[in-house]
């Protein structure tokens, strides 16, 4: 599946050890539908969206986990993903990768 899609391994990857320090309780107790993940996003107040796992193929979306990467390693002080531009920014990027 992950065939001919440039960047999806490195996002996946980046991914995996972005979600690696949440507890697997706390996995399963999110009501998340498949093919999706959840991200906090801001930068004083978090807010909680739910993103579609192909958004791991666009470059837009890999920039945004560059920043996460950068700014919290694999620490996320949200227990998730947690990506640190502002919401605005952020609804910008997303709604142009659908």
């Amino acid at each position: 599946m992950a065939f001919g899609f440039p960047g999806f391994a490195q996002g996946k990857k980046a991914l995996r050890r972005s979600l690696s320090g949440i507890k697997e309780a706390t996995l399963k107790s999110a009501t998340i539908p498949k093919r999706c993940f959840a991200v906090y996003v801001g930068e004083d107040q978090k807010k909680h969206y739910v993103v579609p796992l192909s958004y791991l193929n666009e470059p837009a979306f890999q920039d945004l986990l560059s920043m996460a990467e950068e700014e919290f390693g694999y620490e996320h002080p949200m227990g998730g993903l947690t990506i640190p531009c502002r919401e605005d920014i952020f609804i910008d990027i997303t709604s142009q990768l659908n």
